[in-house]
Parts: C-alpha cells; sequence; structure tokens
C-alpha cells in the first residue's frame, strides 16, 4: 500500500551523502533537446545492470554523447548510453475515462511533455505501480486528480535528457529515482512514469543508487518514502519495539529494513503469509508471524509502535503498547491509530542512499516482474490481486 502529506524534516537517524555528484562534461549547447538509447558493442540493447562500471559522459567529435565505462571497486550498474534528439512524440499507457484495466490504452503519438525551469526531462528507464495507481485510475480522488487523459505513474528511474534554467544538482546523464508527485493525492501530473519521458522537480530527485539496477532502483521511492516518514511520525528510536502488518509488502518490507538498520529498532515483528515468511526474516525481522495460522494481536507481546500497511486497524490498536502509535496506511481507523499521505522528496532519498548502496536495505522487487512495457495492463490485473510479494516494476520502457 502507498501513503502519501505534511514531511517530517527530522533527519538525525541518517548519515548524509558525500556533498558532490560524480562529474559529467557535456559540451554541445544546453537549447539541444535529447533523448537516451542504450547500446552494447554497437547494437541497440534494452538495459541491463550486469557488469561492474561507472560512467564517464564525453562528446563525440559528432556532437552526440557516448559512454566511456572503467571499472570500479565500488559495484555499480551499467547501462550504457548514447544521447539523441528528443523527439515531439513518444510511447506511452494513457486512460481517457476512469475505470478498471480495460481503459488503460497504448499510444505511440503522446507528446513529450514540457518542462519548467525548475524540472528535469526524464527518459524512462524503468517505473513500478503502486495502489494509489490503480485507485487513482479508477477515480477514487477525481475530485482533486489533474485533467484527463492521464499517463500513469509516480515512481521513475532513468537519465535525465534535459534541465531547466533553474536546476543546480543534475546534468544531462545523471542517473536518477524518485517520486514525480510531491503530493500524491493533490493535483498529481497529467504526465506520469509509464512513458519514455516524464518531467519532475528536481527537488523531488536523487541519484540512482550505484549498486542498483534500474528496475530496483524505480521500485523504491514511493514506498521508502512512506515508510520513512510513518516511522518519523511515530517518533521511532534506537531501542523501540514494532510489529509491520503485511511485512512482505511494498511499504511492509521497507519499514522492516528502516526500522531495523537505520533507526535501530530493539525488536521487529511482522506478519505475511507461510511463503514469505523467510523473506521476513532475511528482511531483518526477529520474529516473523504467519498469519494463516495465528492471530498476532492474541500474542502476549506488545510494541510501541505498530505499522499497518494491510488495512487492520481495529487489531493493530489491540497489539500496540500503551501510550505507543499505531500507523496506518489504508481502511478505517480506530484510534489511537492515525493515518498521513506521503510527501515526496528526493532529500529523504538522497540521506537513505548509503544505506541502500552499503546493502543494508534492499529493494525488493516481486519475482513476477520486472514486466515489459507492452505488459502494463498485465502488471496492474497483478497489483490489484492484493498478492505481490515487494514491488511491480516495469522494465525496460524504451
Amino acid at each position: 500500500m502507498s501513503g502519501c502529506a505534511s514531511f517530517s524534516s527530522t533527519t538525525s537517524h541518517l548519515r548524509t551523502l558525500p556533498s558532490s555528484l560524480p562529474s559529467t562534461t557535456i559540451s554541445p549547447c544546453p537549447s539541444l533537446r535529447f533523448s537516451l538509447t542504450f547500446r552494447e558493442n554497437g547494437k541497440q540493447v534494452a538495459p541491463t545492470s550486469t557488469s561492474v562500471q561507472k560512467r564517464n559522459l564525453v562528446s563525440s567529435r559528432s556532437g552526440r554523447f557516448v559512454v566511456k565505462s572503467q571499472a570500479t571497486s565500488a559495484p555499480t550498474s551499467s547501462e550504457s548510453v548514447q544521447v539523441t534528439p528528443v523527439p515531439s512524440q513518444m510511447k506511452a499507457w494513457i486512460y481517457g475515462e476512469y475505470g478498471g484495466v480495460d481503459v488503460l490504452k497504448f499510444d505511440s503519438n503522446v507528446g513529450v511533455p514540457d518542462f519548467k525551469e525548475d524540472e528535469v526531462l526524464i527518459k524512462v528507464v524503468a517505473a513500478a505501480l503502486n495502489p494509489v495507481d490503480a485507485k487513482r485510475r479508477q477515480g477514487k480522488f477525481k475530485a482533486t486528480d489533474s485533467p484527463l487523459p492521464t499517463v500513469p505513474g509516480y515512481d521513475v528511474a532513468g537519465i535525465v535528457a534535459k534541465v531547466g534554467s533553474q536546476v543546480k544538482d543534475f546534468k544531462v546523464g545523471d542517473e536518477v529515482y524518485g517520486d514525480i508527485n510531491e503530493k500524491a493525492l493533490e493535483g498529481p501530473k497529467q504526465f506520469g512514469t509509464l512513458a519514455e519521458y516524464t518531467a519532475v522537480e528536481a527537488r523531488l530527485l536523487a541519484p540512482k543508487p550505484k549498486n542498483l539496477d534500474f528496475a530496483q532502483a524505480a521500485g523504491l521511492p514511493l514506498v521508502i518514502e512512506t515508510a520513512y516518514e510513518g516511522l518519523e511520525r511515530t517518533g521511532f528510536s534506537a531501542g523501540k519495539s514494532i510489529l509491520v502488518l503485511n511485512g512482505s509488502g511494498g511499504v511492509g518490507s521497507l519499514v522492516i529494513q528502516l526500522a531495523k538498520h537505520v533507526f535501530g529498532a530493539s525488536r521487529v515483528a511482522a506478519t505475511a503469509s507461510t511463503r514469505n515468511l523467510d523473506l521476513l526474516k532475511n528482511l531483518g525481522a526477529d520474529l516473523a508471524i504467519d498469519y494463516t495460522k495465528e492471530n498476532f494481536e492474541d500474542l502476549p507481546e506488545k510494541f510501541d509502535v505498530v505499522y499497518d500497511a494491510i488495512g487492520q486497524c481495529d487489531r493493530a490498536v489491540k497489539a500496540v503498547k500503551e501510550g505507543g502509535s499505531v500507523v496506518a496506511l489504508t481502511g478505517a481507523v480506530t484510534p489511537p491509530g492515525f493515518r498521513f499521505v506521503v510527501t515526496s522528496n528526493g532529500e529523504v532519498l538522497r540521506k537513505l542512499n548509503p544505506y541502500l548502496e552499503s546493502g543494508k536495505v534492499k529493494p525488493v522487487v516481486d519475482p513476477k516482474g520486472p514486466f515489459s512495457f507492452a505488459q502494463v495492463a498485465d502488471a496492474f490485473s497483478y497489483l490489484e490481486t492484493n498478492k505481490a510479494t515487494g514491488k511491480v516494476v516495469i522494465h525496460p520502457i524504451p
């Protein structure tokens, strides 16, 4: 489940990233428009992430950009790119009316979105689906939605194709990731991430973790920001205990890891079905509860925080200690439970990047994926079964 309101700025638990970003030298005029294609040994290919390299972007005599790869001791993803002019039209998934999965249509002639002075245009390499995408398509918050038709999608991982005049943190060729909608339920962008290009405010983005490929990175932004903000709002800190409901889901899998490895939880318990109990333990749960065999609220142990990522707040409040907190992302809220809606913030991603790059926090991509760009409707259908483990990812996007 995805969440989405005001962001707590407390970041004392986190180490900061290095102040400098990887250097990128670009010589052609910045007013040119660019798109990105992927090449390996001279042939155009889908992006991959199997080798250990880092990129140095240089300009060729022809004025196009090529990428030189250098071996490095740190693990990196290695999609080799060439930059070519951005077209006026792009391929995208779009819907012109609210409804079920059947309203989604593939369109190969959607206009490439304009971008503002504080925004970048991204060549999308991978995207991910969230429950909020389905609820938006179903018209569940149409009163505050952007006008139809809509290109859906919040999460993105890709490469900067153009930058606005006020953007200082990113350059053409930078690999980035983020949630493109600052307020998920308040006027989300008409042009989302299930397209070849998307435009987004630079402040909502962060450099893609060097050790993750685009598919892994695309599955992180909304859920890791939701997990982090929920923990912040409860005042979670080292030495406290937490119970995570739906620990194998997109948000729950990150709550377990952040609570354990970033905030310093003394004890982490989580629920899942039988098949996902090992996953919970691998993520850092001290107690894995099989919800098909036992009721978590009947356990004698109580917790400082219960993070309800499934919609069982009426039961969750029975498992919290007196004076504790219950976060409820969906469903009816029972006091002392509370709900919030996450605010996208690239600074949170930047501060969590060291934990991702060290491997302490890992993305969880559903094993049925990644789904291809042609399978977006199938990916939505699968998402809406509520049986996904981790994130449903779309990759590659041509």
